[in-house]
């Protein structure tokens, strides 16, 4: 299982992090081991003190494909939840200030969360697709995908021009604005069309 992840997804994320809004899909990767057991709980790492949470909604492939123009959604993946990229932000910065790649800011063990699956319909690319996260019960971020900068099908149609995509691989698809630092103890409830589709403690 391959985890596809897009970074800079929404204007307003990219301008609250100071970075420039961009003109092609940011593609990186996760290894299978960043996600996060179902029902387990996350540890901090020691490697970062400034971990962010990002809410995104995330795609779950279900047809091989490589090289899509025009993707159809429906063609290529089954199912749709929210989720969680963790970044250790400060890491991140210090990475960004080198010109290094990010994967040790980005694809450490257990840096993704997925919730309950939701099965795609025709009838819901009718209108955008809203979700949301609570940090210890207060809204944090709202996301609408009508505000991607890249559509859901322009995203597949990125990531396959360079990566063939398998059933079972993830698509995480960016993160709106409102992302900010995780402290021991909290408690993240993602939401898919207001229903719950999540809920991770984070150790003390």
């Amino acid at each position: 299982m391959s985890i596809y992840c897009i970074g800079r997804n929404y204007v307003a994320h990219a301008k609250e992090l100071g970075n420039e809004v961009p003109t092609s899909p940011v593609i990186f990767m996760k290894p299978s081991t960043a996600l996060l057991g179902k029902g387990e709980n996350l540890t901090i790492p020691s490697f970062t003190s400034d971990l962010h949470y990002e809410a995104e909604l995330v795609l779950r492939v279900n047809q091989m494909a490589k090289n899509i123009k025009g993707a159809n959604v429906l063609d290529y993946c089954d199912a749709i939840t929210v989720g969680i990229d963790f970044t250790a932000r400060d890491l991140q910065n210090k990475l960004k200030e080198k010109g290094l790649p990010w994967e040790k800011a980005k694809a450490f063990d257990d840096s993704a969360v997925i919730g309950e699956w939701i099965p795609l319909t025709q009838d819901m690319f009718e209108t955008p697709f809203h979700f949301s996260m609570t940090q210890n019960g207060n809204m944090v971020q709202e996301g609408d995908s009508s505000l991607m900068i890249f559509s859901l099908s322009q995203i597949i149609d990125s990531i396959t021009e360079y990566f063939t995509i398998y059933p079972d691989d993830l698509i995480y698809t960016g993160t709106p604005v409102g992302v900010g630092p995780t402290s021991k103890g909290d408690v993240f409830e993602g939401f898919f069309e207001g229903k719950p589709v999540f809920k991770v403690k984070v150790n003390l």
